[in-house]
């Protein structure tokens, strides 16, 4: 409390209120607490509370809604507020409190359609937000993302697009099963591309020359887009979009994901068992095929080629249900699955039963804010939930800490990150230890989250 009282700060560090302990405040105060802010959070639930004894941040017990409890949590010092309970109203009351105490930057999570609506009397500009997250649209945006080629557990964008990293598992008996990191310099003098991550098991691996690929292993590679499909024999893969999808779960996010899908597939089959919902679902869909059937009866959902689906994506408001729809489609031959999984402690587990892709919608919710709430030189963060692993795109500022034009191999990053990239001048560089980087530079940078906040401190993020 003494710094929040006395106003001692750091360069780059910001006093940041947030109100809700639940997955997505809890996530939030932890990665922003070790990034070295000072985290205040806000909850009315005594376990909640507790909870957090293990980060280094201050509770305040009461309701974010109380201008008394905004007061005694240091509302008047606070650089951001972030509103993430249960409530829509609590989160956006609390911010209304926080913009008459004059916050600088206010972000609420709001579940309600009926808020983001341009035409709403309390829309985003009206309330003076300056980020409104909605769970539902933003977990299935990311579906959608995620679901255009068929072969692919990841797929994110750096470089204005120039710039890819994609995740895949390696097969048996091709090019890379088998093969020492450091014998790929011959392949990449024919594609520039760089091997960053690697899942094995269940544990995240940042790779050295030594690494061996095993089949089996999930694989993060970086490379210039333009690249793409000349390396698609390299991998085994065919870099296809998906031409038959199954959306398991009619609920809200399974009926945005179709409503999109349904415009860039082929062939859409929507499963949900309640059959009112049905019935809503084939008056709004105009091309997806819509069954009134369990996502765990098998022989029901293999009449309709379940078994020759590209993709299953499983988004019913039940783990239990998701998980195991997703193991049965696999088992039955679906290339690939997608799930919804809200407990996060089953996440770092699915990957090594077959499950290609899981996603959370609070964290999905909680990696938004935190794109918002880094430093104006980090354009971009993406983490990938069921490992360590996430990727900053940084610009290199001004002279600093190092001298102008430093290798790269004389930046003394962690062991545990990578720079994957270099975009300059419009150019696309798949860099070495002996690249020169430079101010303005646009750097991928990858590694395991702790490293990656060290990797802020150099560059004085």
């Amino acid at each position: 409390m003494l710094l929040l009282k006395f106003g001692l700060t750091f360069p780059g560090m910001k006093r940041i209120l947030i109100v809700g302990a639940g997955e997505v405040g809890y996530h939030l105060a932890e990665r922003l607490s070790a990034e070295g802010h000072q985290v205040v959070i806000i909850e009315t639930n005594t376990q909640k509370i507790k909870r957090l004894e293990k980060l280094n941040i201050l509770a305040v017990k009461g309701s974010g809604a109380s201008a008394k409890t905004l007061e005694e949590a240091g509302i008047r010092e606070a650089d951001l507020f972030i509103a993430v309970t249960n409530s829509d109203e609590i989160n956006l009351i609390s911010c209304l409190l926080a913009r008459e105490y004059g916050v600088p930057r206010k972000i609420a999570r709001v579940k309600s359609e009926e808020y983001l609506s341009p035409e709403s009397p309390l829309n985003e500009e009206k309330l003076g937000l300056d980020l409104i997250v909605n769970p539902v649209r933003a977990l299935a945006e990311e579906i959608v993302r995620l679901s255009r080629f068929s072969q692919l557990s990841d797929w994110e964008e750096f470089g204005g697009g120039q710039i890819l990293l994609i995740g895949y598992q390696v097969r048996p008996k091709t090019a890379l099963a088998g093969v020492k990191i450091s014998d790929l310099m011959e392949l990449r003098k024919l594609y520039a591309f760089l091997i960053v991550a690697i899942v094995r098991k269940g544990k995240t691996i940042i790779p050295r020359g030594d690494t061996i690929l095993r089949p089996q292993d999930r694989v993060f590679l970086i490379l210039k887009k333009k690249d793409l499909k000349a390396i698609e024999h390299l991998l085994g893969i065919k870099l296809a979009p998906p031409k038959k999808v199954f959306v398991i779960g009619g609920g809200k996010v399974g009926k945005l994901v179709a409503e999109q899908l349904e415009k860039e597939v082929e062939e859409v089959v929507v499963v949900e068992t309640d059959l009112e919902r049905c019935e809503l679902l084939s008056e709004s869909l105009s091309r997806a095929l819509v069954l009134n059937v369990d996502g765990l009866e098998a022989q029901e959902l293999i009449k309709e080629g379940l078994d020759r689906a590209d993709l299953v994506i499983s988004v019913t408001n039940s783990d239990t249900v998701n998980i195991l729809s997703a193991l049965l489609a696999k088992h039955y031959g679906a290339q690939r699955v997608i799930i919804r999984v809200d407990h996060p402690d089953f996440i770092p587990l699915l990957n090594p039963l077959g499950i290609d892709k899981t996603l959370s919608s609070r964290l999905v919710t909680s990696d938004q804010i935190l794109r918002f709430v880094k430093s104006s030189r980090i354009f971009s963060v993406t983490s990938f939930l069921e490992t360590m692993v996430e990727v900053e795109e940084i610009e290199v500022p001004p002279k600093r800490t190092f001298e102008e034009g430093v290798k790269i191999r004389e930046l003394d990053l962690p062991e545990d990150t990578i720079v994957g990239a270099l975009y300059r001048n419009g150019e696309v560089l798949i860099p070495s230890g002996e690249t020169v980087i430079k101010s303005g530079d646009l750097l991928v940078i990858i590694g395991l989250r702790k490293g990656l906040s060290k990797v802020e401190k150099i560059f004085e993020l």
